[in-house]
């Protein structure tokens, strides 16, 4: 296995998924904070039809045209995202954005049904390709990643506190679905570069399993970004090797890392008692 490591197609693989890891495990605190847990299963499938609408116009899985194709219907299912909330809650956000999601998931069955290599592609787009990436899209989404990065900084008073109360930011006066959309269409930019390289089921995976077990032992801010991105860049460290001992597919082995450690944290809770008391802890 060392030997492997010292492989550049692995080297490159893990350092995409660590960057991947950093920018997931950010943004699935904000996933998690609003109670959106699916969005980014959502939003994930529309980038998965945009590149099978690419692949049948004739266009490569991993070309610029794809990506753009794939980026406007994210950017769509962003847009839906943003204004399908009920003012009044009457109907759960969740369902509207289940719908979202189903409907993409079978546009792209439909699409693929008479497609002689439909399976291999969408399994494919469900796991990922991450052992074939090349340096120059690990360059490509270092960049990207880190560009929406820096939007969320200069943007983060208002993401987060709409994240941790939209009803203080609708009384401070801030126009929530626009800055909802910015976040959707941000997120999206990210999902969709990352579906093609690590795969639908990664991206929830990434985006959702370390800011829950964050959660499980702390509420505050600071401590949950921190403790969320140990989960993710570990996780991603150990479904890499673990994939390279066994000779197994990189991204299920990492969700399964995951999972693994989530279950670890919930057991060390139960048995010790440490987690999250309200009574003790306060969000900040």
């Amino acid at each position: 296995m060392l030997e492997l490591l010292q492989q550049p197609f692995v080297q490159i693989g893990l350092a995409i998924t660590l960057v991947a890891a950093g920018i997931h495990a950010y943004l699935g605190f904000h996933v998690v904070s609003r109670g959106v847990i699916f969005v980014d299963l959502a939003l994930a499938q529309a980038a998965a039809f945009g590149y099978v609408v690419a692949l049948m116009a004739g266009q490569g899985e991993h070309s610029g045209i794809s990506y753009v194709v794939a980026l406007a219907f994210t950017l769509a299912g962003a847009l839906l995202v943003s204004v399908s909330r009920d003012r009044n809650d009457r109907i759960p956000h969740e369902a509207f954005i289940g719908i979202i999601y189903v409907g993409f998931a079978a546009a792209v069955m439909v699409i693929l049904a008479h497609l002689a290599e439909g399976t291999e592609v969408v399994s494919e787009i469900t796991n990922g390709s991450i052992l074939n990436c090349t340096l120059g899209e690990l360059w490509t989404v270092t960049a990207l990643y880190v560009a929406v990065g820096l939007f969320h900084y200069f943007f983060r008073s208002k993401f987060f506190l709409i994240s941790e109360s939209r009803k203080s930011a609708s009384d401070m006066g801030l126009r929530i679905v626009w800055w909802d959309f910015l976040f959707y269409a941000s997120f999206g930019v990210v999902v969709t570069y990352s579906v093609h390289l690590v795969g639908v089921l990664m991206v929830f995976s990434l985006l959702v399993i370390p800011p829950v077990t964050a959660l499980l032992f702390t509420n505050r801010k600071g401590r949950r970004l921190v403790a969320g991105w140990l989960v993710a860049g570990a996780g991603s460290v150990i479904g890499i090797l673990v994939s390279l001992y066994f000779d197994l597919p990189p991204s299920p082995a990492i969700m399964l890392a995951l999972i693994s450690i989530l279950v670890v944290a919930g057991i060390f809770r139960m048995i010790t008692g440490i987690g999250v008391s309200p009574m003790r802890e306060t969000v900040s």
